[in-house]
């Protein structure tokens, strides 16, 4: 197999059905969304094709790491660059049929992305790569495309992942899991079977009392004290699709039990609420309000859920999607000006108007101390009124990922 050539990757081999379906075409996902609420369909329908068009302005071929970390302001403006995202928009791009995987990733194909990043892992001394996240991320993608340095971002993966029990971050050690489970689905090596035994255990046991995650699993001393009861969105998200894809009764109904916590907190417009209480699975700042945990994570990993025999949460998914064209918080739409060739698929968030975020730090330190409590003068006086101009390449990523990835039911 080439690994330079989409056409040695596992999507053009076919190991992945439906993916030479056009977008917002035909069943699956978008079909089951369709069903249930067609205007939440049509909404995803036009992010698809928004973000196969805008792509390609985020997109860096002279530099290793792929994309931008992120475009900024109106017009938007490119700034930094980012390993992890361009391993998601990796993730989700190889769902496309093949001439509109070239024009999301302006002319390249996903087999010479894949080889960039993995090549990434090879890097030493202050070019190393050295963030679990990071490395998981790229093994996934290596995984899922079928791509032939695979072995090398597993020892690589396995060179990051501490084994002395010491603490690491929740959405790395779900991406852990994911992919060591995608490595497992295609049949890879028996200590990648140990190790995800391994990882999928630390997730288990570090749910928290209150059915949520907090901010690091497998032990402690990576956050302060005064938040180490808070677990974000995206604490909770990666675990429940994590776990779905691990499979077993006991992590199924882990992830059903997270999932069933974050959909009766959901707001009553369809927001995913930001930092929870992980000793009691409250909510402790709603705000800020994502695009991205509103077009695609919450609905990524909620059907992952449902694909491996969970509970069907689709009303809350069509209610999130439907938050980002009408945010009672604004008056505005989250979807910016729809010109042809617009780079930016949704604007990045709704915040609160308050910069240094002491909202969320106050209300972490209060909760922390007593369990619910809240000012409720900090809502009067910073409203959630702000538009955050920005948008990423991961939310991208994930949302072609979310939609167009074939589940066990096709």
């Amino acid at each position: 197999m080439s690994a330079d050539a989409d056409a040695g990757t596992g999507a053009e081999r076919g190991r992945v059905g439906g993916a030479g379906r056009a977008p917002g075409a035909g069943g699956g996902r978008l079909g089951r969304l369709g069903a249930h609420d067609a205007a939440a369909r049509r909404l995803v329908d036009e992010l698809i094709g928004r973000a196969v068009r805008g792509l390609p302005a985020m997109r860096l071929p002279a530099h290793r790491d792929g994309f931008v970390f992120t475009l900024r302001g109106d017009p938007p403006v490119a700034a930094g660059t980012s390993l992890r995202y361009a391993a998601i928009v990796a993730l989700g791009v190889r769902h496309l049929p093949a001439d509109r995987r070239k024009e999301a990733l302006g002319g390249a194909t996903v087999g010479e992305l894949v080889t960039a990043l993995t090549g990434r892992l090879e890097d030493t001394g202050p070019a190393a790569v050295t963030s679990l996240g990071d490395v998981a991320l790229v093994c996934w993608a290596a995984a899922e495309t079928g791509h032939s340095r695979l072995e090398l971002a597993l020892d690589r993966l396995a060179e990051a992942d501490p084994a002395d029990g010491r603490a690491v971050y929740t959405v790395d050690a779900a991406w852990t899991v994911s992919a060591l489970a995608a490595v497992r689905d295609a049949g890879g090596p028996p200590a990648a079977e140990r190790h995800l035994g391994r990882a999928g255990r630390r997730l288990l046991d570090g749910l928290r009392r209150g059915g949520l995650y907090s901010h690091e699993v497998g032990g402690t001393g990576l956050v302060p004290r005064y938040r180490a009861h808070v677990g974000c969105f995206a604490d909770q998200v990666y675990p429940v699709q994590a776990l779905a894809r691990l499979g077993g009764d006991r992590e199924v109904a882990a992830a059903a039990a997270v999932a069933e916590r974050i959909c009766a907190a959901q707001g009553a417009a369809g927001q995913w609420w930001w930092h929870y209480d992980a000793r009691t699975g409250g909510v402790v700042e709603g705000y800020p309000v994502y695009s991205v945990h509103q077009h695609a994570m919450a609905p990524m990993a909620l059907l992952d859920l449902a694909d491996a025999g969970g509970p069907d949460h689709l009303d809350a998914i069509a209610r999130g999607v439907r938050w980002l064209a009408a945010p009672p918080e604004t008056g505005r739409s989250l979807l910016p000006g729809r010109a042809p060739g617009e780079p930016v698929t949704t604007w990045r968030k709704v915040a609160r108007s308050d910069p240094r975020k002491a909202v969320r730090g106050v209300r972490a330190a209060t909760t922390g101390l007593r369990p619910g409590w809240r000012l409720g003068s900090l809502d009067r006086r910073f409203p959630p009124v702000a538009i955050d101009r920005e948008c990423r390449p991961y939310e991208l990523g994930w949302l072609l990922h979310t939609w167009l990835v074939p589940s066990p039911r096709e």
